[in-house]
């Protein structure tokens, strides 16, 4: 899990179906191959994800997210609720 990073020009937050250790890897594991992120963390507990990057755009990383196979079930982008 990488560390958050309050420095980064933009937060994303994603609300997302986990039932396990396996389903909140294979999101982590996206979001570590996807290039330009400042930081990011996954939690099992919350079924959330917090992005933090300056210029991977919102829609590149959520379809990242969804090429896993989970259910995201809302987001935000820099505060603001986002339709997925």
């Amino acid at each position: 899990m990488a560390s958050t990073s309050t420095q980064a020009a933009h937060h994303y937050h994603f609300d997302i179906a986990m039932s396990c250790g396996g389903c909140s890897g294979a999101v982590e594991r996206v979001l570590k191959k996807t290039e330009g992120l400042a930081s990011y963390t996954v939690s099992l507990e919350s079924q959330t994800a917090d992005v933090y990057t300056d210029d991977v755009p919102f829609a590149t990383v959520l379809d990242k997210i969804k090429k896993t196979g989970k259910t995201v079930r809302g987001a935000e982008r820099d505060g603001e609720g986002v339709d997925v």
